[in-house]
Formats: structure tokens, sequence, C-alpha cells
């Protein structure tokens, strides 16, 4: 089904200050060039530029009021389709309660206070919005799925060369002194985060689980020495000694490995390194 197709979450740091940018001068640019509604100048307070400016400013107080929703705890790796839909529906409505707050700012009339005015705000934004939302998340998608898809087709894992056939065993010393355990390195399959705390999938007779009180990056900290550890995502750590297969989407893509049902994802920024990695160009991943 398509609306549950993967899709890249961009709502938090850089991504989401790039976005606000990029909206906020768009915005400008086609209210003032385009003059898509109809205006009543006698009704103005100001010049017209200035309230297209101030019209571009409502999506950057909705965009400031949405990051207070913790998009941090957001799992990136369960984004789709439908859920950037109803995001952006969510955020053009707010967009356009917004544009009928501020009526009384920019325009002198005595009925901007009125049902009217606030399902015409309403309308415009969502006709607008959506025709350009829509448009351009159908093409990223697009762009992106086909992308990545291409990009792991290429990959010929038999260039992987498996290390630490040894079998090291490294201490690892948890927050929780009495917690600390030895592991087994080659018997890790792979770590997903939880909170303050990691999973990790080890490899026995059968696949078990175990929590331990650790965070991610100091984990992958003390396995760094060992170059089939790496960092695929924010919230995983895999050894690509068990790696079978590699398919791409449009968030980047997915690890198949072997006797496990979960398929671990890889960032989009990590794909080059972890190319290169595969491809055995380099014993760097960051």
């Amino acid at each position: 089904m398509f609306l549950s197709q993967p899709y890249p979450f961009y709502y938090k740091g850089k991504s989401l200050a790039v976005i606000a940018s990029v909206l906020f001068v768009c915005s400008l640019l086609f209210l003032y060039i385009f003059e898509p509604f109809v205006v009543y100048t006698p009704e103005h307070k100001m010049n017209y530029f200035w309230i297209s400016f101030i019209h571009s400013c409502s999506p950057l107080i909705v965009i400031a009021f949405l990051s207070l929703l913790k998009f941090a705890r957001v799992k990136e790796e369960n984004w789709n389709i439908q859920k950037e839909i109803l995001l952006i529906t969510l955020f053009l409505l707010l967009v356009g309660i917004v544009q009928f707050l501020i009526r009384d700012v920019i325009y002198n009339n005595s009925n901007n206070w009125s049902w009217k005015y606030l399902i015409e705000e309403i309308r415009h934004t969502l006709l607008i919005g959506t025709l350009f939302s829509l448009t351009f998340t159908s093409l990223n998608f697009n762009r992106l799925n086909a992308k990545n898809i291409k990009k792991a087709d290429t990959l010929n894992l038999s260039h992987y060369s498996k290390k630490n056939a040894q079998c090291p065993i490294i201490q690892i010393n948890t927050r929780v002194k009495s917690d600390s355990f030895e592991l087994k390195v080659n018997n890790l399959i792979f770590a997903k985060a939880v909170g303050n705390y990691v999973e990790l999938y080890l490899k026995g007779e059968t696949i078990s689980k175990v929590l331990k009180r650790i965070t991610l990056k100091e984990l992958v900290t003390t396995l760094a020495p060992h170059p089939n550890i790496i960092k695929t995502h924010r919230s995983y750590l895999v050894n690509l000694n068990y790696l079978k297969n590699v398919t791409g989407n449009a968030q980047g893509y997915k690890l198949q490995l072997e006797n496990c049902e979960e398929k671990i994802p890889v960032a989009r920024n990590i794909i080059k390194a972890f190319n290169k990695k595969i491809k055995g160009e380099t014993d760097i991943f960051c």
C-alpha cells in the first residue's frame, strides 16, 4: 500500500531549519509575485510586500509550535507517507488559523473576526499548500526510493571481508556497576537503543535479547576497535558478519541479518560510508 511506504523524517535539527527557510522564501515570492487571491487595496494597512512578508511568517510560527511536540521522540524508521500527509494536513490547518488571527494586523475590515474569513483563510491555505506539498512529497518519494533501490542492488556483499574470526571477549561497563558484563563480540548480531538502555541481540542456540543500562553511544565507543561492528542509524548498531541482504527505500537501506526477522535501517546520511565499508574501500565508519 502506497500510504504505508517508508518516508524520510525531516522535522528536526538542520533539516527542520532548512525546511522553515525554504518555506518562508517560497511563500514570500509566491504571494508577492503572483498575488494568488483577490486583494482589496483600500483595506491594506501597509504595503503589499509587507503583507506578503507577514503571511509568510505564519508557517514559521506553526513550525515553532509543532517543534514543541518533541519530534525528537518520533521513531524515524517508522515514519511513512500516511504520517507525512497527516502532519502536513495538521500543519496547513494551523497555518490557516494563524492567517485568520493576524488579519487585524494587516487589514482594515470590520468583519475580520468572522466565520467567513476563518473558513476563507483555511480554505486558501489548504488549497495552495496541498497542491505544493503533495506534489513535492510524491516526487521526493519516487526520487529517493529509486535512488536507494538502485544503490542497494549494486552492492555485492561477497566483497565484504568478515572480521574477528577469533571471537574476542571484551568487558562492557554499564551505568550500573553490578550489571557490567562480558561480551563475545562475534555473538552480537545487533543492538538497539531504547532510551537510556540498549537491547543486545545475541547468537546462541537461539537468539536471545538482553537489556543493559548503557547508551548506544557508549556501546559504540567500547566496540570501536572492532571494524565489523558499525552504527547504521541513530538507534542501531550492527555486526556486519551477520549481514544477509540489503534493500533500498525512500528512507535509506534496510538490512536483513541472518536468523533475524527485524530489518535494520541504514540512515540516508550513512549510506555513502556504508557502501564504502561493504566494498572494502575503508575501515573507517562514522
